[in-house]
């Protein structure tokens, strides 16, 4: 149901919303009206929103590059395949320049990494009020466009990330060599417990640091743009205009460190100490 004259924090919070399908004690299995609901679904709740942004994102990465793989040819490239092929190059570079193992998966993991999360971060550009308006008419009460702007789906992305760490590590090092690093390293072994408390905090800050740095800097975007719609209409284009030329660069230079934090992180896990 769409808010009648809200009053600054019910707009923000309506925005700040997503559109959440869970379990609920009394209700059942419903859709949440309102972050109460939501709350109350406790982990039997998923965001909808954010999966089928993601999800439909993705696949307009995967429908542009095939277009740009059908399309390649000897001359020289336009449209979308010379983004297609200026993004592969940027890639390739990327990843022979940082990862010092051998890997066929790295290359297209950067490079869907950093293509999809781009994106993502470009639908924070779209006017705040315009696609949950048209979602209100549908008869659909929330929705966020900017799945980067949800921790769990950053969160996510991080944690796929930490288990190809796990497993190449243990792939390339062994079970045992890989509990060593874990154990022996930085103190030698009479300080096991001291060196494992360091390890293993250093190798679970990697995921968190990856999830958070990449969701507070686009939430930080998108709650500047809220603000900004709640002024007097001839003062938004006048303070969203340079913020969204200035956003452009956080949202190219957020997908640019993930995809390359990810690189280091692989190679990383490549190497033996």
């Amino acid at each position: 149901m769409a808010l009648q004259n809200p009053t600054p924090s019910e707009y923000i919070q309506h925005h700040l919303t997503n559109l959440t399908y869970g379990y609920h004690p009394e209700n059942g299995w419903s859709f949440a009206h309102g972050a109460q609901e939501a709350s109350e679904m406790g982990f039997m709740a998923i965001h909808v929103d954010t999966m089928a942004w993601s999800l439909g994102l993705g696949m307009l990465f995967c429908w542009l590059f095939r277009v740009g793989a059908n399309a390649a040819h000897s001359g020289v490239p336009t449209g979308v395949l010379n983004f297609v092929e200026l993004m592969v190059e940027f890639v390739d570079k990327s990843v022979k320049e940082t990862f010092h193992g051998t890997s066929n998966l790295i290359a297209p993991l950067a490079l869907t990494i950093c293509c999809w999360i781009f994106l993502m971060n470009l639908m924070d550009l779209v006017p705040v009020d315009l696609v949950p308006y048209l979602f209100m008419a549908a008869g659909v009460e929330y929705m966020k466009i900017v799945p980067t702007t949800d921790v769990n789906a950053t969160l996510g992305m991080s944690i796929g990330v930490f288990l190809l760490i796990v497993f190449y590590s243990i792939k390339i090092k062994g079970f045992s060599g890989f509990v060593g690093e874990l154990t022996l390293q930085p103190f030698g072994k009479w300080m096991i417990p001291f060196n494992f408390l360091l390890e293993g905090v250093g190798l679970i800050a990697k995921p968190i640091s990856l999830a958070l740095r990449l969701f507070g800097n686009l939430y930080a975007g998108e709650l500047i743009f809220i603000l900004i719609a709640l002024l007097p209409f001839y003062l938004q284009w006048f303070l969203s205009v340079p913020w969204a030329i200035f956003h452009i660069l956080v949202i190219v230079l957020q997908a640019f460190i993930f995809m390359m934090l990810t690189i280091v992180y692989l190679s990383m896990a490549h190497e033996h100490h």
